[in-house]
């Protein structure tokens, strides 16, 4: 495991760069194994080919801005990398990086991304090979394996700082601690994708189960996090923590944005909410039985019709 940043920089990750990241490695597996040829595996490939196959490795470079000690990272591009010589197309890069200044004049490259399960040497020169960019990138790296088991979200961030191994000055990767940092617009779109219907359209129950399943995890997660709150108030009291002001301060303020369940105005609204909803359920369950019976009328009309015309006599309704 790399070493921790000794820096003290603060890094701010924006939802969008790990989308970009996610998208590109997507399309570039989508590409490499089309659906067509799944199942044709084999026919002599090694297990290498095959390894890469399903797990590509794709780069770009991520932008944005650094004020003082905050490095905040808004977006990313693509890259051109090529295989045999284990460098990244410069000429496509420099174009690149030409483009963004156009449209975004503040910002500027910071560094770079990639994908797979940890930092190897081979991402060491490509990492130097940056530095005539930004004298010190940094590096993001996804991890696109699933692993239900982890909660954090899969993506890493990586300084350089020259360490004396046996005697040898040498560049190698540290990892750092980085925030989520949102902006309106992105907040709407994370949130656009989250709630994105199948592809076969899926039926209303399930897309329903899927909702009422997200608003669940929310709750449970918002509720582990006030108890350890509570627990650790807890246990200031009782004197087994020694007394902190200022994060006690935090806490207040953080209690305070969290709505106010035990109030008449908060009992009167839910209340209110809560016989609306009730109310629009028993509204379509009468529309549902009255639909329901309206199509067995008509069916018992055109049964009755069909053994009433001998005898002259009239429908049912």
């Amino acid at each position: 495991m790399a070493p921790s940043s000794s820096s003290g920089l603060t890094f701010k990750l924006h939802p969008l760069v790990m989308l970009n990241i996610s998208d590109h490695f997507t399309r570039v597996k989508t590409q490499l194994n089309p659906p067509a040829a799944s199942c044709a595996t084999g026919n002599g490939s090694s297990n290498a080919d095959a390894m890469l196959l399903q797990n590509p490795r794709v780069y770009g470079c991520v932008i944005g801005l650094q004020i003082g000690r905050t490095v905040e990272i808004f977006n990313s591009f693509e890259l051109l990398f090529d295989p045999t010589t284990d460098t990244l197309d410069r000429s496509f890069l420099e174009k690149k990086q030409e483009l963004y200044k156009k449209v975004f004049p503040k910002l500027y490259i910071l560094g770079w991304y990639s994908t797979g399960s940890d930092a190897t040497e081979s991402d060491m020169l490509i990492h130097k090979a940056l530095m005539d960019i930004n004298e010190s990138p940094v590096y993001v790296l996804l991890n696109p394996a699933i692993n239900h088991a982890q909660k954090d979200l899969p993506v890493t961030i990586y300084e350089s700082e020259f360490h004396v191994i046996d005697g040898i000055p040498q560049s190698i990767f540290v990892h750092t601690t980085y925030t989520i940092e949102t902006v309106e617009a992105e907040r709407i779109s994370v949130d656009h994708v989250a709630h994105l219907k199948p592809s076969d359209g899926g039926s209303a129950a399930t897309q329903l189960a899927a909702h009422l399943t997200g608003i669940h995890s929310a709750i449970k997660m918002l509720n582990s996090r006030i108890r350890v709150l509570y627990q650790y108030l807890v246990a200031m009291q009782k004197g087994d923590i020694a007394c902190d002001n200022s994060l006690l301060r935090q806490v207040s303020s953080l209690l305070r944005s969290l709505p106010a369940a035990k109030s008449e105005n908060f009992h009167e609204n839910f209340m209110m909410e809560y016989n609306d909803k009730l109310l629009m359920s028993y509204l379509a369950m009468i529309t549902n039985c009255v639909s329901n019976m309206n199509e067995v009328v008509d069916k018992f009309n055109t049964a009755y019709e069909r053994n009433s015309r001998r005898g002259g006599r009239t429908a049912f309704m």
